[in-house]
């Protein structure tokens, strides 16, 4: 079976797959890992006053979510995404944490926003731009949203160098590629942006690297396995019951205090010319 992405093919998912995937991108949202990437980037915004802010592919909506709840953030923030599910649980959570009056959310694919040009004083691609069908595209129309000055912020990971410890290192490198292939459809895009971004009208303003990594225990490469192992099995990358070895090894490790894992991740902030 052909590996794709869930994310990519999230529509066609089955609600209770809907439902897992929106469940990693709210336990995600609660990760030390996850906040403290997020925040490092949303204090260096600079918003302005009554900043309008767009997020494409925003999934359940934590990254507006986090923005709204900031005491310098007085702007209104858009979040669209392609799955109705996601959506409907963005709304629910805004609702909830009562940021809902400075957030809106909408069903939409970021390969064509349906938007008027230089609407918004920010467009985020938070973790997207790893997934969809045509990278190109998506940061086209992120360019095309921004206003002429305004901040474009596309955070993601090089998900070649995602790796898991394993004693036996040539199936621990297979499992390592079988996870990248199964849950990523672009793994290597960022290292792409450097050229890609001046060629969108968009110059490069800032931009860092975060290793991620988990040493004898795990929250956000725990919940990482747990989510996308089922994908790796059924796409049949791996033997099952050598993958399923591989995951108890990954189990015992966190419990036992021996566990490894790490990813870089890369943060690029880019204003229109």
């Amino acid at each position: 079976m052909v590996a794709r992405d869930p994310h990519r093919f999230v529509n066609e998912l089955d609600e209770p797959a809907r439902e897992r995937l929106a469940a990693r991108l709210e336990s995600r949202a609660r990760d030390d890992v996850f906040t403290r990437l997020l925040d490092k980037y949303v204090a260096r915004l600079a918003l302005p006053p009554l900043a309008r802010v767009l997020e494409v592919g925003c999934g359940t909506g934590v990254v507006l979510r986090t923005l709204a709840r900031r005491d310098d953030f007085t702007g209104q923030a858009l979040g669209v995404d392609q799955c109705g599910s996601f959506i409907d649980a963005a709304n629910g959570f805004a609702r909830d944490e009562r940021v809902d009056s400075r957030i809106a959310f909408r069903v939409g694919d970021a390969h064509g926003v349906d938007l008027p040009a230089a609407s918004f004083d920010v467009v985020i691609a938070h973790t997207l731009i790893s997934h969809v069908t045509a990278p190109l595209a998506v940061l086209g129309e992120m360019a095309r949203l921004v206003r002429p000055g305004g901040t474009v912020v596309v955070f993601d990971g090089d998900y070649a160098s995602l790796t898991y410890a394993y004693p036996d290192h040539d199936l621990g490198r297979r499992v390592d590629e079988a996870l990248t292939n199964v849950t990523f459809n672009n793994p290597r895009i960022m290292r792409d942006l450097p050229r890609i971004l001046p060629e969108l009208g968009l110059k490069l303003a800032d931009a860092w690297g975060d290793a991620v990594i988990e040493i004898g225990h795990a929250s956000y490469f725990k919940s990482f396995a747990e989510t996308y192992v089922p994908y790796v099995r059924k796409a049949g990358l791996v033997p099952g019951d050598a993958l399923e070895a591989w995951h108890d090894a990954q189990r015992r490790a966190m419990e036992n205090g021996t566990f490894f894992a790490a990813c870089n991740y890369y943060t690029y902030m880019a204003r229109r010319l």
